[in-house]
């Protein structure tokens, strides 16, 4: 399964459930944007960092790790990444958090013993997504779905799509892990399985608006800054060679892309699709 990719998604679009994993206020997550780095110079990546929204005053920088992978140098790369991050940025930051979402405590590294410190620190938030509890979010409920064994997920699934029915970021974001996680299934099979039909999909709030703003705009323009607002959305920054394609497109490709959307689970699809045009 693409976790990074999926994880990537729910929290740029639902950052509050990353500070409910940790602890804190969800409506901090009104004033950050979630992002993800690379550090120039370096062999390091950071899978996401959530930083304020404003340059106004240094305030607190929570980074975030997804492992699924059982590492054993692992917190030797993340602490340094942190670190560097840091050292660069030292003028603009008042503090920080850590957060390391883990499936299980197998996936971890077994000897810490040089970040204990650190690690009971009370700034560096270990999650295991096998011991959360029951929980009424459903961005939380997502991530657990992405470890749930194949036979429980389609019930899981249903039960999440059931309460997601007004929200269409959510009900792609299912659809999607699911998509991942039965790979032998078509996306309208897996919407079939969720309950969910394409014709429900076009009447979802998230789908009306990317059809009204085109047609209130009435141009060409305001329909291309939607599909790219709505395919960053989805998938995070988009490729300058991507971008330049998609507003080569005329107006009726651009409708028939917006039609298309949903059945996209990566920009590589946007591509593939983009080439059947030629």
């Amino acid at each position: 399964m693409r976790r990074d990719s999926i994880y990537y998604q729910i929290l740029q679009q639902f950052p509050t459930c990353l500070f409910e994993l940790m602890g804190v206020a969800p409506n901090h997550a009104k004033n950050y944007q979630f992002i993800s780095v690379t550090l120039k110079e370096t062999a390091f990546e950071l899978d996401g960092i959530l930083l304020p929204s404003t340059d106004s005053e240094p305030s607190i920088v929570y980074f975030l790790e997804v492992q699924f992978q059982k590492d054993e140098q692992f917190y030797e790369r993340f602490f340094s990444e942190l670190f560097i991050h840091l050292y660069r940025y030292r003028t603009t930051l008042q503090d920080w958090q850590a957060a390391v979402i883990y499936p299980n405590r197998l996936a971890e590294q077994r000897d810490t013993s040089l970040y204990q410190a650190l690690l009971q620190s009370g700034k560096v938030h270990r999650i295991y997504l096998d011991e959360l509890g029951e929980t009424d979010s459903l961005p939380l409920n997502l991530m657990k779905l992405t470890i749930t064994s194949s036979d429980k997920a389609p019930t899981f699934a249903r039960q999440l799509a059931q309460k997601a029915q007004a929200q269409p970021a959510i009900i792609e974001l299912l659809t999607t892990i699911m998509v991942y996680k039965f790979t032998n299934l078509s996306r309208d099979e897996v919407r079939e399985m969720l309950g969910f039909t394409r014709t429900e999909l076009k009447n979802t709030r998230f789908y009306q608006e990317v059809k009204a703003e085109g047609v209130e705009e009435g141009r060409q323009e305001g329909e291309l800054a939607i599909l790219m607002r709505v395919l960053k959305r989805r998938f995070g920054p988009i490729p300058t060679t991507l971008e330049s394609q998609i507003q080569s497109l005329s107006q009726a490709q651009l409708e028939s892309l917006a039609e298309a959307i949903f059945d996209f689970n990566a920009l590589a699809d946007v591509q593939a699709w983009i080439s059947t045009l030629k």
